[in-house]
């Protein structure tokens, strides 16, 4: 039987498969023609205005007009002023260390090395993305000019075009946001979410008629889940969401992309359902349109339940019931938002930096690994003396930037898109610009490649890396002049530079600091569940305001881990090898596990109240003993379920059931008294959602059994995973 997942996983010919690969990505969706057409305005603007008034720096400033995040104009604004501030410390940060440690090549080194340790850090830790790129761009785009042999006045002026370029850029992109925000008002992240759902919904229309999909709804839907939902966690990254609205909709993100997976494969099948299925069917088609409904106009998701068995015609469906479900727990309760919510005074505020900035050890990781290929970019070029191929250190923090980590096939992707974009460049110097005398006729070259560049940027990221590079590469080749370039020497050295930075990012994170991606999944999982023990645990300390940082630490923490999961999950469909069948499956468990682990998340954090005895949340002695119980038992049998996934024999000694009959024995037994202490609905929700928590941990610890690594996966697993 065909389906999504085969065609994924390179069933086919690897030719087919690669041809069928790019008619997924390139394939239109809802938002990208637009998204598109504002990234081509933004740098055609920008191009317009470099080459009018010969504005240095031109390359870099059109380019960072991709740079910036689209997901949400609004925000983008309210940021303006942290990242102005950002800005204007990074210039006077550059100028100081000039002034400071110019005239003494060794310290200066020593200071470019840091500055680059620095830069790489802030990418990996800053909460603010249009921040980060001002940071790092300016960074990589003046570094070089402080060494050119020239006076320091020419220098200076340098730096100021710099920074005036990067502003106009950032200025014409938000302008072009806000035009197109006000035609097309109403939350971006809700209508992607809806437009997945009303394809599932047609998809179940179909087959509770009786009918298989058509080809068209397959299409769509086998494309939607090879876009995945990368994209849409980014908007909730990069918009002004609390704590637990970035919580709830990362869950509702997970859910609705476990859905789309499960129609894209149930597509292929050609049902023959029952009349009592059909009826079935027919109920969840009428619980996706109405949280389809419910998500546009901002409400609380309900969904019924389903009753009565299924037949096994479609035995997709039950898995897709089960979603549908979760999405509705997801915001359970009249008071969801009271149940899981800190209160006001405990809310953190927006801070510039990732609360685990400093106790997180990857960031550091990450940053030295960039540094050590940046630097290396830096020495090579100084010491052969060719400042022609600096464009290497442009390309190390843009290849940074896109992707926070890396693995085997983003390096492909990204030379390819370099030696397309480099291909089209030095094309285009051959063979149309000496044909062209106007402004107007290098637009229409520079609008055609533009939007090459922009329809696959926007792909999944599985290809949208090689878009990025490809732009870039054409706009260093022909953007630094401002006149017709003769000679085909520029172009090269910019060419080589750009080569030159993704050898070394693919020498330093592939090659030195390399590791197969279904290793850090695991590693991810086996951290998720750690974290999840400890938090069960939560609060340890009586200061409500350490036990309050604590937990957004934890959180923190643990909503990473669902990201890198996810990340992960896409690239492992691209490592090839002899572990690749194996890394697969393991893919396929993990990203099943996933949507429960989210709603096991979001439960515990509506326990972690009652067990804080927030103001409205306390319990009587007796029940909030026997809740301590059930956590530590929940924690154990998680702790449980890591120790099989790093390949630990244990035995199990938590027993879930009994702890919750405890609970619910404590809360029949609370007197008159107590009961006016705390309502007896406020006891019901803690039933609720204990027993909500007890069938998740359960179903998981069903489902996750002793895993049979390789030899390399049990030895890289042996290393400790790290609890913030």
């Amino acid at each position: 039987m065909a389906s999504a997942a085969q065609t994924i996983s390179g069933v086919q010919a690897p030719l087919a498969w690669f041809n069928e690969f790019l008619k997924r990505e390139l394939l239109p969706y809802p938002g990208r023609v637009a998204k598109v057409a504002r990234m081509v305005i933004a740098a055609t603007i920008m191009m317009i205005l470099v080459m009018t008034f010969r504005i240095p720096f031109g390359p870099y400033a059109a380019i960072y007009t991709f740079m910036i995040s689209r997901e949400s104009p609004r925000e983008t604004v309210k940021s303006a002023l942290t990242e102005a501030l950002v800005f204007a410390c990074t210039a006077i940060y550059i100028v100081l260390g000039a002034m400071l440690f110019l005239s003494h090549p060794m310290m200066r080194l020593l200071w470019v090395i840091t500055t680059f340790f620095l830069m790489f850090f802030a990418t990996g830790t800053m909460t603010n993305y249009t921040a980060t790129a001002r940071f790092g761009w300016l960074i990589v785009i003046t570094i070089p000019l402080w060494d050119l042999h020239t006076t320091a006045e020419a220098r200076l002026e340098g730096m100021l075009w710099a920074v005036a370029a990067i502003a106009l850029a950032s200025l014409i992109t938000v302008i072009v946001e806000l035009i197109f925000a006000e035609l097309q008002p109403g939350d971006e992240l809700s209508r992607f979410l809806a437009d997945r759902l009303r394809s599932i919904e047609e998809l179940l229309d179909c087959f509770a008629s009786g009918s298989p999909a058509g080809a068209k709804i397959r299409d769509k839907i086998t494309g939607q889940a090879m876009l995945g939902t990368s994209g849409l966690r980014r908007i909730i990254q990069r918009s002004n969401y609390t704590p637990l609205q970035a919580e709830q909709m990362g869950a509702v993100v997970a859910l609705v992309g476990r859905l789309v997976d499960v129609a894209a494969n149930a597509s292929y099948l050609t049902p023959e359902s029952s009349a009592a299925d059909q009826q079935r069917i027919r109920v969840l088609t009428e619980n996706v349109g109405t949280l389809r409904e419910d998500l546009l106009n901002r409400r609380i998701p309900q969904s019924k339940n389903f009753d009565g068995e299924i037949s096994t015609a479609l035995p997709q469906l039950r898995e897709m019931e089960t979603a549908v479900l979760l999405i509705g727990k997801v915001f359970s309760g009249t008071h969801a938002v009271n149940m899981y919510a800190p209160p006001s005074t405990a809310d953190p505020q927006l801070t510039l930096f990732a609360r685990d900035a400093l106790s997180n050890p990857e960031h550091i990781k990450f940053a030295l690994k960039g540094c050590l290929a940046a630097s290396l970019c830096y020495v090579v070029y100084n010491a052969i003396d060719w400042p022609g191929i600096s464009t290497a250190v442009t390309t190390c923090f843009s290849t940074a930037l896109s992707t926070i980590g890396s693995s085997r096939q983003k390096q492909v992707l990204r030379i390819s898109g370099a030696l397309v974009g480099a291909a089209l460049g030095l094309g285009a110097q051959i063979f149309v610009l000496p044909h062209l005398d106007s402004i107007a006729g290098f637009t229409v070259l520079f609008v055609s490649v533009t939007t090459l560049g922009a329809w696959i940027a926007t792909s999944s990221p599985r290809l949208s890396y090689v878009g990025l590079q490809l732009v870039l590469a054409f706009y260093i080749i022909n953007l630094q002049e401002f006149t017709i370039q003769t000679s085909l020497a520029p172009a090269r050295d910019r060419l080589v530079g750009i080569l030159l930075g993704l050898v070394m990012m693919w020498f330093v994170f592939d090659q030195l600091w390399g590791i197969p991606v279904i290793i850090l999944m695991k590693k991810a999982l086996i951290s998720q569940l750690r974290m999840l023990a400890h938090f069960s645990r939560e609060p340890l300390s009586a200061d409500y305001k350490l036990a309050a940082e604590r937990s957004y630490t934890l959180r923190e923490g643990i909503n990473k881990n669902f990201d890198s999961i996810r990340a992960s999950a896409d690239a492992i469909l691209f490592e090839f090898g002899p572990s690749r069948q194996a890394g697969l499956a393991w893919r396929n468990s993990i990203r099943l596990w996933q949507p429960r682990l989210r709603t096991l998340f979001l439960t515990r954090i509506a326990l972690w109240k009652y067990r804080a005895q927030l103001p409205g949340f306390e319990l009587p002695d007796t029940v909030l003993a026997s809740q301590h119980y059930f956590d530590q038992q929940s924690a154990e049998l998680l702790d449980s379920i890591a120790d099989r996934l790093e390949g630990k024999r244990t035995q199990q000694k938590a027993d879930l059931e009994e702890s919750f009959e405890r609970v619910e024995q404590a809360v029949r037994s609370c007197g008159l008294g107590q009961l006016q202490k705390t309502p007896e609905a406020q006891l019901g929700i803690l039933l609720q959602l204990c027993s909500r928590l007890k069938g998740l941990v359960i179903a998981l610890n069903q489902q996750i059994p002793q895993p049979e690594t390789t030899p390399l996966i049990q030895h890289e697993l042996q290393s400790e995973v790290q609890v913030p």
